[in-house]
This record gives structure tokens, C-alpha cells and sequence, in this order.
């Protein structure tokens, strides 16, 4: 299956970004990677099932590639077959954001996958990745 989003790698888990055009995909996996994750696939992701997990990797026509507005294509250093833990939906502003959100997700390949809705060019959203995948939501363990 192939996936209009932006893939990175953090700890070995992959983070799809997803959104309209033009609205900061590849802008926001330049500042994860920056952070030290690691690029998967831009703008296209290719998505398998296999050993019962969704996996994630870059089509091979792709592959390394990325695309930087206002500076161009570059060829970044690339992973492929990361499991797939987080699927970031990016929006233009956090006005239409709910403060304390509802858990949600997305079945992709019928796997259920994390679904979050973040603010495309706040500081703060590479570090609200981060932390999903690294703590657990309070509202979610009682």
C-alpha cells in the first residue's frame, strides 16, 4: 500500500505525517530529523504487513530523497522496514485542536495505529512526538 505522507524514524519507530499539500510534512521531518530521527520515506511511504506488524519504507524510486522548499531536492541518509507506531495528522493552526483530545486511531492494513491531529509549524510539535512515543498519556492508562 502507498501512503501520501512523510515517514521518520525515532527509537526505531516510525511516525507518518500526514496533511493537505503545502502544509509542512517534510518541514516537520527536517526539524525530527535535526533531533536525530532518522528519514524513512518523503512524501510517499510504502506500507506492508508482515510477522503481524505494519511496516514502513521508502518506495525504491525514492528512496533518500527529500524534498526542501525554497532550497530543493537533497539525498538524505534513509532507513527501511521500521514498524509503523504513530500516524501525526498536521493542520495549518491549533485553533481548530482539541486541548485534551479523545485516544484515537487509524487501521491501515487492519492494523490499528495511534492518531494524532498537531499544529503543523509549532515549536512545540517534534517534542509532542517525541513524548507520545515515549510516555504514556495518563488518560489512556486508567
Amino acid at each position: 500500500m502507498l501512503l501520501h505522507a512523510t515517514c521518520v524514524a525515532i527509537n526505531n519507530s516510525a511516525v507518518l505525517i500526514t496533511g493537505a499539500a503545502g502544509v509542512g510534512k517534510s518541514d516537520l521531518a527536517l526539524r525530527l530529523m535535526d533531533g536525530g530521527a532518522q528519514l524513512v520515506a518523503d512524501d510517499q511511504v510504502e506500507l506492508k504487513n508482515e510477522q503481524g506488524k505494519l511496516w514502513a519504507s521508502p518506495p525504491a524510486t525514492i528512496a533518500g530523497l527529500m524534498e526542501v522548499r525554497h532550497v530543493g531536492l537533497i539525498r538524505v541518509p534513509y532507513i527501511v522496514n521500521v514498524p509503523v507506531q504513530l500516524y501525526v495528522e498536521l493542520v495549518p493552526g491549533s485553533d481548530q485542536l482539541e486541548r485534551m483530545p479523545e485516544y484515537q486511531q487509524i487501521l491501515l492494513l487492519d492494523h490499528p495505529v495511534r492518531r494524532l491531529s498537531l499544529p503543523s509549524f509549532a515549536a512545540s510539535t517534534p517534542v509532542k512526538i517525541r513524548a507520545v512515543l515515549t510516555y504514556p498519556i495518563v488518560s489512556e492508562a486508567t
